[in-house]
């Protein structure tokens, strides 16, 4: 619908949430089905990828009630939650879409597609494809106004049940009408502002006569819904007619169609729902199902739940990978990117075969994350409570957990024990659960028939790898402790950073004497980069050296040196793609890099190649360790957003070097012994879910002000409004706000650019962001809230001077250092209470007016007269 991309109209492409939300209601409409209908093949099947599904569902409900990062709101949006694509049954998500909507684009004549359009106003010159840079200021006031949105507004009416809503819009439409030559209603195309009354509208809203346009004749679309509404509102067309798969009621109420494709069966979100998640234990060899059972964990073997086959999620990569695939129309299959959650969470008829995938969490791979037992536990936890969710198909989700031998040497199995035990009562974390053999759940299951592989030659070998049940000569109820354990590993290692300029044989004499693991991996990464990959020593290759001292670390859980030896053999973490395209589907950008050097932005999907390439070229030349590290943040991250939304409240822009910042500051703050690189995985989870939580915690007394400044300017986390206020400071300051010498320009950025679009919230926090010091980004946060209310409290109020953030903090601790008798030579609005700061940066915001000339000097006075409390 909307062509011009942003409305800027500059070639900019936008992600509009009416284009997401019709997409989502299309793909709902259209899963399982044959476009041949009855008599169709196999191949004419529609798919849909339940994960990206709900991707597209995230997207659009953490959009909503906003239309795009430059569209603050969109009349694309009532066709979007109601007729025709229903698109959200969430009435919260509805009722505030739809008030934002009328309350700013509603007018006399129609509503105005959105603020500043200025297709088809006589201001626009059609002859040319884009605006210039400042000229949407000049269509602001005069945007056409299309009756089309009136006659949505009728059916919605009649499909919510509205009465008096069809009576008004009905009213209103009356008025508009004209007729052709048979005397029959037509419904103008858009309402325009004539060339002659454009300064007067400009100047007082709804002072001008709007005229009517039909170029270039009949406008189909407005006559077309202007039929449907007539034929509704007089009882001729019941809504089930128009409506004929019932997309305005829930799905969970809609009328189901047996067939042999999964079909979405939406629950009601807010509510108590009978969803059970099925778990299925799957142990990797009967010796282990054996020890298991002596802890009264009941589980089954690949071998015995045969013929069912237990695959990797990347072996139904490869099944999809024939998904749609044409030669003729040169269509290629499902891209090669990993399923998700809930998609092996459903059971799959492939080529005869029944299959169960184990989730990517169960997948063994170079990183080294898997190694943490502690890690897996949290991750079973958050599967369980994703899928319970977000599960959106008719039939039950079942999950295959998957028990490994290797997990039994860990320390932390114990743990794991104590999680099945709990699984096995009924619940995990709020989600209903149910344990059992496989058999007895695939009738209650999800079940997908991939039809479209009968189609494919296949070759005579199997094409699938089914998971391998470990066979052992001697089958017995071992207990834990006949079972070689993993070590703890103490190192005190030596640094070597000073050999980086070292010649190649002071470095091989070093790593003769040298025991630590840590130590080497440093050692044997300067002869990598000196000599490369395959340079023999001792009759091994650097890169052999390499792997064998991860493979060691791992083993002695020696997080420092597995972490830098990852790094060094440019590991990356297993599917870290979808988990950025999480953050950025919930309204987040995210940023790597080390803090002073340069930055990468996501602000769009990417592959693993991409991110690779991405991580190695911008963070490990100057920091080996954060080059894995901050992939490690960034999959918490992306985990946390899906389970826990809220944590991420006022952060614009995750920025993952400033993340790990913040927390080896709370580290430091609370005398941690060890370096965030030598705390294990799920150590590093558990310390970001903390700094995260900043604001809710209990030990905040713990810190100094100066420190909570830190932690929350690491973030970057503003109050609610923060960037509308900034907008209104913006409105009162003609020479522009300057950030420690970085200008925010009050033109042409007013003129492009509306107060609540995410454009200019987004170039607000990269202002801030060129702050060096944490607590004094915090600082400028704080003054600019204080700038904004009073000028909120006294609108008369102007600065006719650059508004220079940082000479105002430089004044307000000038003034505190005075009234204390503190010499002059520190900073100590950092660490004095919010509301002592405030008081003195008032002061500041206060002297800084006066000297303008834009106050009296009785503003402050003991009369009243200063509305600044």
């Amino acid at each position: 619908m909307w062509e011009r991309g942003t409305k800027y109209n500059d070639g900019s492409p936008d992600i509009h949430a009416s284009s997401i939300g019709f997409a989502k209601a299309a793909l709902e409409a259209i899963n399982g089905c044959n476009l041949f209908g009855e008599k169709g093949a196999s191949w004419s099947v529609v798919y849909v990828d339940i994960d990206a599904h709900n991707r597209n569902r995230s997207i659009f409900e953490t959009m909503l009630p906003r239309e795009s990062s430059s569209k603050d709101v969109d009349a694309a949006l009532l066709p979007t939650i109601s007729f025709p694509a229903f698109a959200t049954h969430e009435d919260i998500l509805y009722n505030e879409t739809k008030n934002r909507v009328l309350r700013k684009l509603k007018g006399k004549y129609g509503f105005k597609r959105y603020i500043r359009d200025g297709y088809k106003s006589v201001n626009e010159d059609p002859n040319r494809r884009y605006y210039e840079r400042g000229e949407l200021k000049n269509f602001e006031n005069i945007e056409c106004e299309w009756p089309l949105f009136y006659i949505f507004m009728i059916i919605d009416g009649v499909f919510k049940s509205l009465p008096d809503q069809i009576t008004e819009y009905q009213e209103l439409l009356k008025s508009l009408l004209h007729s052709d030559s048979n005397g029959d209603p037509l419904i103008p195309m858009y309402f325009y502002v004539p060339k002659e009354d454009v300064d007067k509208e400009k100047s007082q809203s709804f002072s001008a006569r709007f005229k009517p346009c039909f170029e270039p004749g009949i406008f189909l679309w407005g006559q077309a819904m202007f039929v449907l509404a007539q034929l509704l509102t007089g009882g001729l067309l019941h809504i089930n007619e128009l409506d004929p798969i019932r997309r305005y009621l829930p799905s969970y109420n809609r009328p189901r169609k047996a067939g042999r494709y999964s079909a979405f069966q939406a629950k009601l979100h807010g509510t108590a729902t009978d969803l059970v998640v099925q778990i299925v234990l799957i142990a990797e060899s009967m010796r282990l199902q054996a020890m298991m059972g002596t802890y009264g964990i009941q589980t089954q073997t690949p071998h015995e739940v045969e013929p069912v086959q237990i695959w990797s999620s990347t072996q139904l990569v490869k099944v999809y990978e024939n998904l749609g695939v044409n030669s003729k129309l040169n269509l290629k299959g499902r891209p090669v990117r990993p399923i998700g959650s809930l998609g092996t969470s459903k059971v799959y008829r492939v080529c005869g075969a029944t299959v169960l995938c184990y989730p990517l969490i169960f997948e063994v791979s170079d990183f080294y994350l898997y190694r943490d037992m502690a890690l897996l536990i949290d991750d079973i936890k958050t599967e369980l409570q994703f899928v319970g969710k977000y599960w959106r198909l008719s039939g039950r989700p079942t999950v295959c957990l998957l028990i490994r031998e290797e997990h039994m040497r860990d320390p932390q199995f114990k743990k794991m024990l104590d999680l099945l035990a709990m699984l096995k009562k009924g619940h995990c974390d709020g989600v209903k659960v149910r344990i059992g053999r496989l058999q007895n759940l695939i009738s209650s299951s999800c079940v997908e028939h991939l039809d479209f592989m009968n189609m494919l030659a296949l070759p005579q070998e199997p094409f699938y790898k089914s998971f391998k049940q470990l066979e052992h000569d001697y089958i017995g109820y071992q207990s834990l402790t006949d079972v070689p354990r993993v070590l703890n590993y103490s190192d005190q290692a030596n640094d070597y950073f000073d050999f980086i300029h070292k010649s190649t044989r002071e470095i091989l004499e070093a790593i003769k004497y040298e025991d630590s693991l840590y130590a080497k991996s440093q050692l044997f990464g300067f002869l990598l980069k000196k000599e490369g990959k395959q340079y023999m020593v001792e009759e091994h290759t650097v890169e052999e050296h390499l792997l064998n001292i991860y493979h060691q670390a791992g083993c002695y859980r020696h997080w420092a040196a597995v972490r830098y030896t990852s790094s060094l053999l440019h590991h990356t973490v297993d599917s870290i793609s979808p988990f950025i395209t999480a953050l950025l589907v919930h309204g987040k950008q995210l940023t790597v890099g080390v803090i002073g050097q340069k930055e990468t932005i996501f602000d769009k999907p990417m592959t693993p190649g991409e991110i690779q390439a991405i991580v190695y070229e911008t963070i490990q030349p100057y920091d080996i360790i954060q080059a894995v590290l901050q992939q490690e943040i960034t999959l918490y991250c992306g985990r946390l957003i899906s389970t826990n939304p809220e944590l991420f409240k006022g952060i614009l822009k995750i920025r993952i070097g400033w993340v790990l910042e913040a927390m080896k500051i709370y580290l430091k703050i609370f005398n941690f012994p060890k370096k965030l690189e030598e705390h294990s995985p799920f150590e590093v989870r558990q310390l970001l879910h903390k700094v995260l939580s900043i604001q809710n915690w209990d030990d905040k007394a713990q810190l100094t002000f100066q420190q909570q400044r830190q932690l929350e300017g690491c973030l970057c986390r503003v109050p609610k409004h923060f960037y509308r206020q900034v907008w209104d400071v913006l409105s009162k300051t003609p020479e522009g706000i300057k950030f420690m010498g970085k200008m925010l320009d009050q033109q042409p950025t007013l003129s492009d650019m509306t107060k609540s679009e995410l454009s200019f919230s987004l170039l607000v926090e990269e202002m801030l962001n060129h702050i060096p010091l944490a607590e004094c980004r915090q600082i400028f946060v704080e003054l600019l809230t204080i700038v904004s209310t009073i000028l909120l409290r006294n609108p008369e109020l102007i600065f006719n001077q650059t508004l220079d953030l940082e000479q105002m903090v430089k004044d307000a601790n000038h003034m505190y250092a005075k009234d204390n008798g503190f010499p002059d030579n520190e900073n100590y609005l950092l660490n004095i209470s919010y509301p002592q700061a405030t008081r003195y940066l008032a002061r500041a915001v206060v002297n800084t007016l006066l000297k303008g000339g834009s106050l009296t000097e009785n503003f402050g006075s003991e009369d009243g007269s200063c509305k600044v409390s």
